[in-house]
C-alpha cells in the first residue's frame, strides 16, 4: 500500500477537476519550467540525464522537490515550439480542454502539478481474484495480484482488469453453489439522525490535506509518524459519530478512507528503504532484496 504512483503533470487549474496532461507531451519534446516568480527555465537536466524523459515518478519527485524549493503553487510543461498544426494533431483533446479553461497550448505553457494518480498495492489475491474472504471476490486497482510490483508500468492496469476479471468469472461459475459472505443482521434502533453533517466535511478534508503533506512523493520518518497520529485521532472521532447517529454514504466513504490512509502509513512506516514509488529521505537506498509489506488482522 505504500507504493503510491503519481501523475507528474496534472493540468492545475481550479476547474480542471483532475485533468491529466499526457506524459506523450514530454515525449514529444515538452520541457519542463519554473514560473517565472522563480526564475523560469528549465530544471530537469537538474535532476537525471534523461530529463524530461525520465520516469514519471522521477519526474514527480523533480517537481515536487522545485515546488517546494521556491515555494510556487506548480510548475510549466511547455510544448508551444512545435508548430499549431502538430499540436493539433498530437493533442486534441488537451488543447480543446486547456482552450475552454483560457491556455491555449499553443502559444503558453501549461500549469501542472503532481497528482495522486495508480494505487498499486491492495488486497491480496489469489490468480483466480479470490480474497480470503470465502465468496469474495477482488479485482483491478483495490487488489494486490502480483501484477505490479513498485511501481506501474503504463498500461498494465487495463490489462490487470481484463485477465483477472475473466478469471473471477471462470471462477465463479465453476462452484457448484454461489459463495456468500455471511454479515449480520444491521441493528440502527439506537441512534438517531446526524445533527451536524460539517464535522464528517471538515475530517475528509484534514485527510486529504496531511495526507498529501505528510504522505506525498517524498517522505520522512518524522512526517510518516505525525500522519498515523492524526489518523488515529480521526478514527477515534469517526468511531464516536458512527456509534451514535444513522450511517451515510459520506460517513462510510469517510471511514473508508481513513482505514486505507493507515494501512498507507503503516506500511510506508515498515520499509526502510526506498523502492519504486516509495521515497523515503530517512532510507534513501534500496535494499538488495525487495521484501513484500503485507498487513494482515491479528488472529481472533
Amino acid at each position: 500500500m505504500e507504493f503510491i504512483q503519481f501523475h507528474p503533470t496534472c493540468l492545475y487549474h481550479p476547474h480542471a477537476k483532475s485533468f491529466l496532461i499526457s506524459e506523450a507531451v514530454r515525449g514529444e519534446g515538452g520541457k519542463l519550467l519554473l514560473p517565472q516568480s522563480a526564475g523560469g527555465g528549465r530544471f530537469m537536466p537538474q535532476h537525471d540525464p534523461r530529463e524530461e524523459l525520465a520516469p514519471r515518478d522521477v519526474v514527480a519527485r523533480a517537481i515536487d522537490f522545485e515546488m517546494k524549493k521556491h515555494g510556487v503553487d506548480c510548475v510549466y510543461l511547455d510544448i508551444s515550439h512545435k508548430s499549431q498544426a502538430f499540436i493539433e494533431h498530437h493533442f486534441p483533446n488537451i488543447r480543446a480542454r486547456c482552450l475552454a479553461l483560457g491556455i491555449d497550448i499553443t502559444t503558453d505553457p501549461i500549469p501542472v502539478v503532481p497528482a495522486a494518480h495508480y494505487t498499486c498495492g491492495g488486497v491480496v489475491t489469489d490468480l483466480s481474484s479470490r480474497t480470503d474472504v470465502a465468496g469474495l471476490y477482488a479485482v483491478g486497482e483495490t487488489t494486490c495480484t502480483g501484477l505490479h510490483g513498485a511501481n506501474r508500468l503504463a498500461s498494465n492496469s487495463l490489462l490487470e482488469c481484463m485477465v483477472f476479471a475473466t478469471a473471477a468469472v471462470q471462477d465463479i461459475v465453476r462452484q457448484p453453489t454461489p459463495q456468500r459472505p455471511s454479515l449480520p443482521a444491521w441493528d440502527d434502533s439506537r441512534v438517531t439522525d446526524p445533527d451536524e453533517m460539517v464535522v464528517v466535511t471538515h475530517n475528509w478534508h484534514e485527510l486529504r490535506r496531511f495526507m498529501w503533506d505528510y504522505v506525498g512523493i517524498v517522505r520522512t520518518t518524522k512526517r510518516l509518524e505525525r500522519a498515523a497520529h492524526r489518523i488515529a485521532l480521526l478514527q477515534k472521532e469517526i468511531q464516536e459519530f458512527y456509534a451514535q447517529f444513522h450511517v451515510t454514504r459520506d460517513l462510510l466513504e469517510l471511514r473508508n478512507l481513513v482505514q486505507v490512509a493507515d494501512l498507507i502509513v503503516m506500511s510506508a512506516l515498515m520499509r526502510h528503504e526506498s523502492r519504486g514509488l516509495h521515497y523515503s529521505r530517512d532510507y534513501p537506498h534500496t535494499d538488495p532484496i525487495g521484501r513484500p509489506t503485507v498487513i494482515a488482522p491479528p488472529p481472533r
